[in-house]
Order: C-alpha cells, then structure tokens, then sequence
C-alpha cells in the first residue's frame, strides 16, 4: 500500500487495485505467499474519509445518501472476503499504524508480523462509527468475544506488545528486522507443498461454521487427495532419502 503521505489510508482505487491484484494472485499458481505492507512509517490509517482531489461524490466514502454509502461499502467488503478466500497464504507485515478497516485488514491476513512500533486500533467509535472491515467476525473468533467487545468499546490506541497480549498478532519484532523476518517466514511456507496448505487454509477457516463430524470428513477427503499427489510422493522420498523436498503443486 503506497500513499505514505497519508499513511496508506485506503482511497477507492486503492481498494480496486489491490482487489484485482488478489485475483491475479489467486489464479497464477507460481504464486505461494502474499506478504501485505504499507509504504513509509505506516500499514494503513484505514479506509481514507477526507475528500479527494478532482474525485467524484459517488467515490468517496461517506458521501451521498445511504445508498451511495452502501456501495461504497461493499466495495470495501468485495476486498475483505477476496483476503479471506484467498487460496494462498497470507501475512501481514504491520510496520507502523494500523487503525479502524487497516487493523482489520491486518487481521484478515493468516499471520501477522508486527514491529515493535506498530500501533492497533478499533477507532471506529471514536468517529462516529460503527466497525467493519470484517471486524465483527474476525475479532471474537481471534480473542474472544469479550476483550472484541473492549477493544470496539473503548477504541483506544494500543501497542504492538499489548496487541501481542491481547493474541492479535503472531510476533512482534524490532522494526529493523521486520523485513527479514517476514521474508523468512515468507520463505518456509513457499517451501511447504503449495495446494496442501491450501485447502489447510480452507480447512481452518470453515472451522467455526462445520460441525466435527463434517470437520473430520472433509479433512479424509482433503487427505486422500494429497496421497495421490507428486508433491507427497516426493516428501516420502526426501524423508527416506534424509533430504529437504521439492515441491511443484503437482
């Protein structure tokens, strides 16, 4: 995300762009990790309310009647789920703020990485409004529906430590080694065998909607899939042959 100058606060084409970017994504299989950064000192301030510049009424957000909102709405919404659904897996390196639909974009991705100068917030109340992003799901289901309720409550500003504590974010690292460290874990999951990880990604994300009996059907399903595939035939031989596996997707 690259508007440093606004630190990476989410203007509409930038939600196109980056909507489209995802579906590219989904369909080039030499694609495996999406990493998701902001430019500058920042993740992103969130979805950007301020006027633009030669920009028209129905494009930006907040302005119009309700029907105007609504649709600027869920072009929002169309990005959270194309994250989501995403058939990769996905990080996100926070480097700097990540407030209000920027948190929860944060948090949409499958891991988060975050300096140790990142800030976390729900802001929305603190601007009149209510959350979204995703929010609503992601956050009970991350930490619990209570410490979602205090966090959407009091909208305060919270540290990447405390957001670590609260069991937002996978890491928190210093900022120097932000990079590093994400391309380092970037790394060892391209190196896992492509569509397994794949449907694991699907696997856990129905969770909360599937009950254990379909949990563990889908999952021998999935399995017995990955039997007949060349990338488990070659982890059996790399294991015997006390060597690392190559993987293709195959």
């Amino acid at each position: 995300m690259n508007r440093p100058e606004k630190k990476n606060a989410l203007s509409v084409e930038m939600i196109r762009e980056l909507t489209l970017l995802l579906d590219d994504i989904a369909d080039n299989r030499a694609d495996r990790v999406v990493v998701l950064t902001g430019a500058g000192d920042a993740f992103t301030s969130g979805a950007d309310l301020t006027p633009g510049k030669g920009s028209k009424k129905e494009e930006e957000f907040g302005s119009g009647g309700v029907g105007t909102a609504l649709f600027g709405m869920r072009r929002l919404g169309r990005l959270i789920l194309r994250l989501h659904d995403l058939p990769k897996p996905t990080i996100a390196a926070v480097n700097g703020v990540a407030v209000g639909a920027g948190c929860n974009l944060a948090l949409g991705c499958d891991l988060i990485v975050a300096a140790d100068t990142a800030r976390f917030s729900e802001i929305f109340a603190r601007r009149g409004l209510s959350i979204d992003g995703g929010g609503s799901w992601l956050l009970p289901r991350l930490i619990g529906l209570h410490k979602a309720k205090e966090l959407a409550y009091l909208a305060e500003i919270i540290s990447a430590e405390e957001a670590e504590r609260f069991g937002l974010v996978n890491r928190v690292v210093p900022a120097a080694d932000l990079s590093k460290v994400v391309a380092d874990l970037a790394g060892r999951i391209a190196a896992q065998p492509p569509v397994q990880i794949s449907i694991t990604k699907k696997l856990l994300n129905q969770s909360f909607s599937v009950s254990m009996a379909e949990a563990v059907e889908f999952e021998d399903v999935a399995q017995s899939l990955a039997f007949s595939s060349r990338d488990t035939a070659e982890a059996m031989a790399a294991f015997i042959e006390k060597r690392d596996p190559h993987f293709t997707g195959e």
